[in-house]
């Protein structure tokens, strides 16, 4: 067995920032506006965060340019990871100048990377009513329904505002995920040509289209797509896990593995190629390598049933029963209704000369998934 396990079609980043520069015309710009205000994202985070401490420290200045600094500073704090911080300095900027629509908007983004998506929108509609004409903040507010599950909120948002913004590339690639999440591929598609049409050079929604056609078994022209979005961005850690799969699916285990290396390379964290990466190791049979790669999965989150309950094949191809059966015992404690890891127990257990516990497992195992006994065989784990 194969288990799927991948970030498919996944959506754009959740929400754009906005970063603001003082109202100077950019030659007046002292040194350490230039390092706050980041033109181009010359500097890294944290010198960008020490340009705008000097400017706030520098004396008395308009409220709007004070603002202005605590909300880039905010940004150069969410990047490197600091919230507490960058949360206390969008909520300084908003003090300071409540009618600062960049703030609300990049706090909101703030609260949708900790998944606090009540108050994302709270701050989203606050932006959404100082500039109602934002199609930017529309899509952020669209994401965070999206992230909470009301897809069909977050399609009115990017209705929305795709009316304000016709050509705003990126509201059609969150439409096309809504879309696909909804079931209705047909438009996702339709939505995700939109934005290629719209801005050739948008990888994601070349990975996007891509997806769909992986979805529906046409694997070279998701391979096409997935390539061209790794074309358009060399480091696009999702296009080549998902080019990975196409060539797996398509029974290429050589270039899955090469392109779930890559995005393992990019991405060392990314416990979907991570154990991609494993399967398809252990299906070349090579069992070393790919109990490593679900070692490591597991390391990153101990968690991971995917991880665990596909160790347990693994384990099991290999005759390593009481190694299988304790991954799939761990699987299940953590969720009793994985069907894979019930039936690839009930095999380990009987094999193992438990006869009872097996015909349990397998039974517990069919009701959850009727076929999943044709599964196996034509995975040869009988």
């Amino acid at each position: 067995m194969s288990p799927v396990v991948s970030l498919i079609g996944a959506v754009v980043a959740a929400a754009f920032v906005i970063v603001a520069a003082p109202a100077q015309a950019q030659t007046e710009l002292s040194p350490e506006w230039m390092l706050c205000s980041n033109e181009g994202n010359a500097y890294p985070s944290n010198i960008v965060a020490d340009g705008c401490t000097a400017v706030i420290r520098s004396g008395k200045r308009p409220a709007r340019e004070l603002a202005v600094a605590l909300n880039n500073r905010g940004l150069a704090y969410r990047d490197l990871g600091d919230y507490d911080r960058a949360f206390a300095d969008y909520g300084a900027a908003i003090k300071l100048d409540p009618s600062y629509a960049s703030a609300f908007n990049n706090r909101g983004a703030a609260y949708g990377d900790k998944g606090d998506f009540d108050r994302a929108i709270a701050d989203y509609d606050a932006a959404i009513k100082i500039d109602p004409r934002s199609a930017v903040v529309i899509v952020n507010r669209g994401a965070a329904y999206r992230d909470k599950g009301d897809l069909d909120r977050a399609i009115a948002d990017y209705d929305a505002a795709i009316r304000i913004d016709p050509k705003l590339a990126t509201a059609f690639t969150h439409r096309g995920n809504a879309y696909r999440e909804k079931g209705d591929v047909d438009r996702a598609a339709a939505d995700y040509s939109e934005a290629i049409e719209i801005d050739p050079m948008n990888a994601v929604a070349f990975n996007n289209r891509g997806a769909l056609y992986l979805v529906k078994g046409d694997y070279e022209h998701a391979l096409v797509y997935f390539s061209e979005a790794i074309k358009l961005n060399s480091e696009y850690a999702l296009a080549f896990n998902n080019r990975g799969m196409a060539w797996r699916d398509k029974g290429d285990l050589d270039h899955a593995v090469a392109d779930f290396g890559e995005a393992i390379r990019l991405s060392p964290r990314n416990g979907a190629a991570l154990i991609n990466r494993a399967n398809a190791w252990r299906d070349r049979g090579d069992f070393d390598r790919a109990l490593a790669d679900y070692g490591e999965a597991m390391r990153l989150n101990p968690r991971n049933t995917f991880a665990l309950s596909s160790r347990g094949l693994a384990r099991l191809r290999r005759g390593e029963l009481d190694g299988s059966i304790a991954d799939f015992d761990a699987a299940l404690a953590l969720n009793p209704t994985l069907a894979n890891s019930l039936y690839g127990r009930g095999i380990a257990k009987r094999k193992n000369g438990d006869l009872a516990g097996a015909a349990a497992d397998v039974a517990a195992a069919e009701a959850i998934r009727p076929g999943i006994a044709q599964e196996f065989a034509m995975s040869e784990i009988e």
